[in-house]
This record gives structure tokens, C-alpha cells and sequence, in this order.
């Protein structure tokens, strides 16, 4: 029988009766909790070695998870691109997520692309008592997007990606009505790459890009559950390549990231004894399905539409300003490339310590043979909570057809 830790989401709401007693507010996690969190997992090796980074960086075969945009300077004509990420492997070993993208560029201003990513989250055994052989189900998510690039000048473009999701978290042999959650979503995003420039040792080139992803309605994982936001988030990120000579080049690529869901509010109680703590007889808010009215006592009612909550986003932290400069998640990346044809990357990811406390190194290699590109990774936590990824080798590969097509470099 297979084993694994299924962690969803969950949703509570708390309420506040009045009186002339004191609000007191308990111990509340602020970290910004969202549906589908797999779509901002890193799905190659490449960006997972230079701390989960992409929009930003030199364009690849992956390009459609961070920034589509960059399609449009590929100097490859098209290319096919694969990779396996196992997940959670100190405890099981069938929970993981498969990624497939392919590009086209239709001619020297524009570029196509679609990608299907697939987490599963392996085999589960249901069982009644200890006598029944069970019934195995195996819970899934997906999404299918494709994306258009195109080129506004000669160092500037832009892409629009449009997603379809589908989430079968549900157990159907429990409840035979369950249906997969699924929705839709889309991401704008651009890109920018300079022409080389010399300097005094070395010759230089600048890259900066944006993304807006996962732009989409709420849902529902059940029919009869409560809405929840897409991973909507934003990510801007500026590089520069040294490019010492034809042979020898080193890559320094920045990038920060913020979700633009908004930030759960806390709510108090009211401390009828005075102790600071809350016991059974010291109530929360009434229940709004009651029509008590219900105050917010930290933050902003998060109960709004995904438009409404992405400008909500940059000004609802309880704890202010410097709360909402907390919810900023930043990576640094380096990329050695020699010839060509072998690359040695690194790279740091930070998010703070009441966001979720995700801190790690990571480091990679990278082997062109041909049109072929490897590309590992292997990920080092730095944080008091383990990631699920922390000493996993990650595996992806490309294929470049009609490499040289185009001279971008």
C-alpha cells in the first residue's frame, strides 16, 4: 500500500461578537495560501538551479513557464522539451510533476508555443478496517496553455499565454457526484535583451523581463466548496551577461516575485476574562451567515473578486507596510557558460520567515551535444522548514531543431 502526506488547502472563517470586553487577537499565520501551488513549482532544471528563476533569464526551451516573451529571440527555429521532478521523496516515491513544452518561431518577429504540465500525486489505497483489500485512486492536476510572442523593436517583445487547469483532488469513489475542479487563467509578460556592448574587459549584454501569471477567476476544487484564488503573482528580474570572450561567459540574474491574492486578515476575540488567551468562553465573531455584521479588526476583507484583490494585494498586510515588503520572494542566479556547450550554475532563494519560510541553495550543470541540451539540478534547504524538493536530482532535456537559424547573439 502506497503512503503519502496530501496536504490541501483549507478555509475558516472566524467571527467577532460584540461587548465592552477586550479584542485580543491570537496567533494567526500570515502566509498567502492559494489553489493549484503546483503551477509555481519550477518545472526544469535549469531554473531550478539558479533559485527558481526564468523571467529574466537567456531564453530556452522552458521559457513558457516564467516568460513566454522570450520565445521570440530563440536562435533555435523550434524545439521540444522534457523533464521529471520528483516530489516529497524522503517519503514516498509516486508524487511528481512532468513537464512538456514546445516552441515554433514563425519568423523573425514572432513565436508560437504550448506546454502541459502534470503533477500527480501518486497512489492512494482506500481501505474500510484492516480486512478489506481497498480501492486505489490517483489524484491528479493539470494544465494545458499556449502562448503567442512577438517582437515590438529589436530588443523588446511580449507574449500572451492563455491556460486552461483541471484539478481531481476529490475522491470519486468516496463521493461518485465529485467533479474536478477546473478554471482557466492567462499571463502577460515581456522581455528585454540588449545589444552586446563593449567595454573596457569585456564585452556586456543587459536582460530584463516581467510576467504577470496565472491571471484568472476563482474556484472551486468541489461543487459544493468555497472559491479559492489562482497563484496569481507577479515577477520582475534584470541580468547581465559578461561576456569575456568568444569561449567564456558568466550570467548575474536577479528576481522578485509577489503573489497578487490578498493577504488573509486577522480577526479578534473577545477576552471575558482578561487572561490574554482564548478558552471556550471567550467567543469569536458571529457567524456571517447569520447576518451579524463582522469587523475586520487587521487587514482587509480578502472575500473579493481576483481583479479586486489583485490591487487589494499591495496594501492589505496586516502588519503594514513593512509587512507587505515581506511578502516580496527574491532569488539571485549565477550561469558560467563555456563554449557553448557546458554550464555550471548556482543560485539562492529567500522568502520570509512568516511568508512561509522557504530559503535555499541550489546548484546545476548543463551539456549541449548538437541540437541536444541536459540539464541537471539538486536543491539545498536553508530554511527550519524542509522543502519537499531538498536533496532531489532533477533531469530535463531539450531538442533544438534548426539551431543557428536565427542570429540573435
Amino acid at each position: 500500500m502506497k503512503n503519502y502526506v496530501l496536504t490541501l488547502i483549507a478555509f475558516a472563517t472566524l467571527n467577532l461578537t460584540f461587548g465592552q470586553e477586550t479584542i485580543t487577537f491570537p496567533d494567526q499565520s500570515s502566509v498567502i495560501t492559494t489553489g493549484l501551488p503546483f503551477m509555481l513549482v519550477a518545472p526544469d532544471a535549469r531554473s531550478a538551479s539558479m533559485g527558481d528563476m526564468g523571467v529574466a533569464t537567456s531564453v530556452d526551451g522552458f521559457s513558457q513557464q516564467y516568460n513566454p516573451a522570450k520565445y521570440a529571440f530563440s536562435e533555435a527555429k523550434s524545439g521540444l522539451s522534457v523533464s521529471f521532478t520528483p516530489y516529497l521523496t524522503r517519503l514516498v516515491n509516486d508524487i511528481s510533476l512532468s513537464y512538456a513544452t514546445y516552441f515554433n518561431r514563425i519568423n523573425e518577429y514572432s513565436a508560437v508555443s504550448a506546454s502541459v504540465k502534470y503533477f500527480s500525486l501518486g497512489e492512494i489505497v482506500l481501505t474500510q478496517d484492516a480486512n478489506d483489500p481497498g480501492v486505489a485512486v490517483k489524484p491528479n492536476e493539470y494544465a494545458i496553455d499556449v502562448a503567442y510572442a512577438l517582437r515590438l523593436g529589436e530588443q523588446f517583445s511580449m507574449a500572451v499565454a492563455l491556460r486552461y487547469l483541471r484539478s481531481a483532488l476529490r475522491i470519486d469513489t468516496v463521493d461518485p457526484n465529485a467533479n474536478p475542479g477546473s478554471t482557466f487563467g492567462a499571463d502577460i509578460t515581456g522581455y528585454y535583451q540588449s545589444e552586446e556592448e563593449a567595454y573596457n574587459d569585456f564585452n556586456g549584454r543587459w536582460r530584463m523581463g516581467f510576467a504577470i501569471q496565472n491571471l484568472g477567476p476563482k474556484f472551486r476544487y468541489d461543487d459544493g466548496g468555497e472559491e479559492v484564488f489562482q497563484p496569481t503573482n507577479l515577477r520582475l528580474g534584470a541580468g547581465f551577461d559578461f561576456i569575456f570572450d568568444e569561449y567564456n561567459k558568466l550570467g548575474l540574474t536577479a528576481e522578485v516575485s509577489k503573489y497578487l491574492v490578498p493577504t488573509p486578515p486577522k480577526f479578534g476575540f473577545v477576552d471575558t476574562n482578561g487572561d490574554g488567551e482564548q478558552t471556550v468562553d471567550d467567543p469569536s465573531t458571529p457567524d456571517i451567515d447569520e447576518g451579524e455584521p463582522t469587523i475586520i479588526t487587521e487587514g482587509q476583507d480578502n472575500n473579493v473578486s481576483f481583479i479586486n484583490g489583485i490591487f487589494q494585494s499591495f496594501g492589505d498586510a496586516p502588519g503594514g507596510f513593512s509587512e507587505e515588503l515581506r511578502e516580496f520572494v527574491w532569488s539571485l542566479g549565477a550561469e558560467y557558460t563555456y563554449q557553448d556547450s557546458f554550464a555550471f550554475r548556482a543560485g539562492y532563494f529567500n522568502e520570509a520567515d512568516d511568508k512561509g519560510a522557504r530559503k535555499f541553495f541550489a546548484l546545476g550543470a548543463g551539456f549541449k551535444y548538437t541540437t541536444i541540451n541536459i540539464d541537471l539540478s539538486y536543491l539545498f534547504s536553508a530554511s527550519r522548514v524542509q522543502s519537499p524538493l531538498e536533496n532531489t536530482l532533477r533531469f530535463s532535456l531539450t531538442f533544438n531543431f534548426g539551431d543557428g537559424e536565427y542570429n540573435e547573439y
